[in-house]
């Protein structure tokens, strides 16, 4: 095997600084040799439809029920040449309506009906579907299983229930587990057993509702900041207490990538506003405040002559 050296045992955050220059350097290279044509071009490839295999017969369209309310199918992939008795045979094995109970509509990109799919016979591209199109199932079976919400309501399914003696009477359950591993250790918690069992070390939960305040006392919103591990580059939000999450301070940042998970807002509690998983909470001690500009500040690829 390999021996460690001193750059593999180097913190991850350690190592930032040096990807950022790496990835600096590689921009300045595609400079020498990428025109704002060929950026254009780029972008026009990137941002463009997925360049998945396509014939030119096939439609993409959407497809509703009737009975679903709450359930819709985007961009099913159709050919044109296949009959509408084809189309149904594949729309039951989404749906789950039997073939003879269909009948199909096709509605326009603003939901207008612009054909009635009655003939089985006929193929689906006599209608002239378009991409972004839907087709719309009527089920005409007052018995089917989807009618009444069956499909989607679970409030109208009965729940299997049990009663206190019963499974008091039971063995090998979790409540009958519980009591026993509280009789060998009265500090037992789920928590401590998954720990336990995944071979990691349980930490207790924090006591002290001013951990952390010193470290947080440098940290002000409106600073630039990078937490580690990782490198990962942002501006503070917030710093304080949060309620839900363990006693003690948190900073509230919001990064300049996606690579958070939240939008500022915490357990139903809003502490800042930004875009959804560009925010998220951090103890003061894992985070730096300072000169920590965007990391892609200088990559521009607005329609500027001057820069790509």
């Amino acid at each position: 095997k390999r021996a460690r050296t001193t750059r593999d045992r180097r913190p991850t955050h350690d190592r930032a600084p040096r990807r950022r220059q790496k990835k600096k350097k590689i921009m300045a290279d595609l400079k020498q040799f990428l025109s704002q044509t060929d950026v254009q071009a780029l972008k026009a490839y990137v941002q463009g439809p997925s360049s998945q295999a396509r014939a030119d017969s096939t439609v993409l369209l959407h497809c509703t029920h009737s009975n679903l309310k709450n359930t819709s199918f985007f961009e099913l992939r159709l050919d044109r040449h296949m009959s509408i008795l084809s189309v149904k045979e594949k729309l039951k094995s989404h749906t789950g309506t039997a073939v003879g109970s269909m009948l199909l509509q096709l509605k326009d990109l603003g939901g207008n009906v612009v054909a009635t799919l009655a003939d089985d016979n006929t193929v689906l591209g006599f209608y002239s579907p378009q991409d972004g199109f839907t087709l719309h199932i009527i089920d005409i079976d007052p018995n089917s299983s989807s009618a009444d919400g069956w499909l989607e309501d679970v409030s109208k399914v009965q729940k299997y229930e049990i009663s206190e003696e019963d499974y008091n009477a039971r063995e090998n359950t979790y409540r009958k587990f519980k009591e026993q591993k509280l009789k060998e250790d009265p500090t037992w918690t789920l928590q401590k057993e998954i720990a336990k069992r995944s071979g990691k070390e349980y930490k207790e939960p924090q006591q002290d509702p001013e951990f952390q305040a010193k470290e947080a006392e440098a940290v002000k919103p409106g600073m630039r900041c990078e937490v580690f591990p990782g490198g990962k580059r942002g501006e503070v939000m917030y710093v304080g207490k949060c309620e839900g999450l363990p006693l003690g301070f948190w900073v509230g940042v919001k990064y300049d990538e996606p690579i958070g998970k939240n939008d500022g807002q915490v357990k139903g509690k809003r502490y800042f506003e930004c875009a959804p998983k560009y925010g998220g909470m951090v103890r003061p001690a894992n985070l730096k405040v300072g000169d920590f500009p965007p990391v892609d500040d200088d990559i521009d690829f607005s329609d500027s002559e001057e820069e790509i």
